[in-house]
């Protein structure tokens, strides 16, 4: 091996982990622009709102689509359009002040989520078996660490400096990216090969953007007007006929039989579990240190404070991963997952204990990063194990895609929770400190649901055992079907 390849060999795991970075910097650096930009777009505050809502439709579909396009065609090929999507849709932000064009930018930013789980297939492919395990907890901590990064880099840039440079400094980072990747990372040589399942996208595209837009916007218009229930209705209809169509197509996008299996499908349960839990912490954190004053509980931070709040979590989800991935080692990621879970309602029971006193907001808010950060380490390397080579992108697509319908809802309860329990200050209705504390019960009895699920899972021993490496003659997809069928 000469040295050349040699560097790149060594950087591919921090040009990958840059990636989920960049891609967590992404989805949040928006954040902390939303009050100004009706001011700044001449839209309305709900129209504004959709900054956001466009980038989580659009991720929750293309993750498991473009997870399954990288089984099939090449997942550093994939990964590459997936960051080049996310650049493109940053310099049309930067380009413009025209709020239809800002949305249509954020759509295309949203093909980013497929980051992750793309990373983490690679991983899988190209990394020895004593390599992977710490890789795999890295590229998962990436979403809470580049959270926890992009709110004050945001909040710093939209403070001194025009609104536009923020959207030019992500692009040139999304542009670095695409580089990085196309340098340090190569193609990987497991394969799915077939055609691609077109109706069983399209399907599950109509099904989850009426799921999601039904829960993103039930608080606006109405949790029983007619357009939220006719948005449940069509897709209860659509994604029941989804399911049919998928048990039914030869090559179908997402593999249901793999996911009745107990170690596939309560590993997804608990991930949606683990998004909701996790997500409300974020939420709540951000409002919680920014109410006024006069509340009698709130610190009336300013938003680049309050980012500055929440880098400790980033930087112990940082420190902790190569941790989490020696706990899976040593007791299999089914006992992490639990662990992890566990310390996310531990971390909730600390913030219903004080949420007065800035040091004990930042450390029950730490606490939580810390059982996320064991959590979502846990849960690829579960997938991992479960199902075939041929299958790890499109199967975590899946896993993260449940992340972010739990994540949905979690932004859904926590708002209803918040909006009926306010009082007046200043003639402007603000949430109660008890409406706070009754999001923070929520989300720790969620995370208790997350540790029934993760223990309910079969455990780590015979077939879940850590992977060896595969000899060269067992890559191809059909051997590794029948290696995992005889486990």
């Amino acid at each position: 091996m000469d040295r050349t390849a040699a560097i790149r060999n060594r950087l591919t795991v921090p040009v990958l982990a840059f990636g989920g970075i960049l891609m967590a910097v992404m989805q949040t650096v928006v954040v902390p622009l939303l009050p100004d930009l009706p001011r700044l777009t001449g839209a309305s505050a709900g129209t504004v709102s959709w900054m956001v809502t466009a980038t989580l439709l659009s991720g929750a579909v293309l993750t498991p689509v473009l997870g399954r396009a990288g089984d099939m065609y090449g997942k550093r090929r994939v990964l590459m359009a997936a960051l080049a999507l996310m650049t493109l849709g940053s310099v049309l932000c930067a380009l413009t002040s025209d709020i239809g064009v800002l949305i249509a930018a954020r759509t295309l930013s949203g093909a980013a989520a497929a980051v992750v789980p793309l990373s983490i297939s690679i991983l899988r492919d190209e990394l020895p078996p004593e390599r992977r395990g710490s890789a795999v907890a890295l590229m998962s901590s990436t979403v809470g660490i580049g959270a926890a990064l992009g709110l004050p880099l945001a909040a710093v840039i939209v403070q001194y400096a025009d609104w536009h440079t923020m959207f030019w400094v992500t692009s040139a980072l999304g542009a670095a990216g695409v580089t990085l990747v196309w340098w340090a990372v190569r193609e990987s040589p497991v394969r799915e090969p077939g055609r691609f399942d077109v109706p069983g996208a399209l399907g599950l595209a109509v099904g989850l953007v009426c799921l999601l837009l039904g829960v993103s916007q039930g608080g606006q218009w109405g949790w029983g007007g007619p357009r939220v229930v006719g948005l449940f209705l069509a897709a209860a209809v659509v994604l029941a006929l989804w399911w049919w169509q998928q048990l039914r197509a030869e090559q179908p996008l997402v593999d249901l039989r793999l996911v009745a299996r107990p170690r596939v499908g309560l590993s997804h349960v608990a991930a949606l579990l683990a998004g909701f839990a996790f997500y409300a912490n974020t939420l709540v954190t951000a409002q919680l240190v920014q109410a006024p004053e006069a509340t009698g509980y709130g610190l009336g931070l300013s938003i680049v404070a309050t980012g500055l709040c929440l880098l400790p979590s980033g930087v112990i989800m940082l420190l902790l991963s190569p941790v989490s991935a020696r706990i899976s080692a040593a007791r299999g990621p089914r006992v992490t997952l639990a662990l992890g879970a566990a310390v996310i309602a531990a971390g909730y029971a600390v913030r219903i204990a004080d949420s007065r006193d800035l040091w004990m907001i930042i450390g029950g808010a730490t606490v939580v990063a810390t059982g996320t950060t064991l959590a979502y380490s846990a849960l690829p390397t579960l997938i991992l194990r479960a199902v075939p080579a041929g299958q790890t992108a499109s199967a975590n697509g899946v896993n993260v895609l449940m992340r972010t319908i739990g994540q949905a809802c979690s932004s859904a309860a926590v708002a209803a929770v918040l909006v009926h329990h306010t009082s007046l200050v200043g003639g402007a209705p603000v949430p109660t400190l008890h409406g706070y504390l009754l999001a923070f019960a929520m989300a720790g009895a969620v995370a208790l649901l997350a540790v029934a699920a993760a223990l309910c899972i079969p455990g780590d021993s015979g077939s879940d055992a850590p992977d060896g490496p595969e000899p060269a003659g067992d890559r191809t997809p059909g051997a590794h079907d029948r290696a995992m069928e005889g486990a």
